[in-house]
């Protein structure tokens, strides 16, 4: 599976960058402006591979159901983008292993169900995606994860078979849509694992506990 890949891809959030810190705060920030007591950044890290459902219920115990749930997504949403860039930075060893892949002139690139509104800024300010071949956001095509049409559309800017590309993410619809799309599937298990989250089901072709673990997985094909 590993052993004729043509390029990586890997998912945003949770996997190669650590935001937890800057979701939390624009949903805690929403819970102080209310009068509410501060919560820990360890109550929103499990969930922040979640995005704005999974931040604001942990804020508020909502769900996307709940009849005002929409205006604090908006909120939230606000509160982010204000915030997005002052504690967020790549997982330890991501920079060494994207460092590897350039070296090695293997392509790579980013596929997020994160929106675009968020996805743009955020890899413009952060040195490591200079050498990203593409950034494929949420919104960029008419479907999200997992649905594997996002990672088509990778596949087809860097005009490299799907089936010579390997995803690398650490949520269950990451390895769903890789698999889909008839690609090789590793599971990052250091990102933003929830409490309930058993990547041993998932069925991906291969597990990371680490980001340079990869290269490992890489070198043995």
């Amino acid at each position: 599976m590993f052993a004729d890949v043509q390029a990586v891809l890997f998912d945003l959030d949770g996997t190669l960058i650590d935001s937890a810190p800057d979701l939390g705060a624009a949903a805690d920030k929403m819970r102080v402006d209310r009068g509410l007591p501060s919560l820990p950044l360890a109550h929103y890290r499990p969930l922040a591979g979640a995005g704005a459902r999974g931040m604001i219920g942990v804020a508020f115990g909502l769900t996307p159901e709940h009849a005002g749930f929409s205006a604090l997504r908006e909120e939230f949403f606000a509160n982010y983008e204000q915030c997005m860039t002052q504690r967020t930075y790549a997982f330890d060893g991501v920079p060494e292993l994207i460092a590897h892949l350039v070296a090695i002139d293997l392509p790579w690139g980013v596929v997020t169900n994160k929106a675009a509104r968020f996805t743009d800024p955020l890899t413009r300010v952060m040195p490591l995606f200079l050498s990203a071949r593409t950034v494929v956001s949420g919104d960029t095509t008419p479907h999200a994860k997992p649905h594997p049409e996002p990672l088509f559309e990778a596949a087809r800017r860097l005009a490299i078979d799907p089936a010579r590309c390997l995803y690398v993410g650490d949520d269950e619809r990451d390895i769903v849509a890789g698999l889909a799309a008839g690609m090789g599937t590793v599971a990052a298990t250091y990102g933003y694992l929830g409490q309930k989250a058993d990547p041993s089901r998932w069925g991906a072709h291969a597990t990371i506990n680490f980001p340079g673990a990869l290269l490992q997985l890489l070198a043995k094909a």
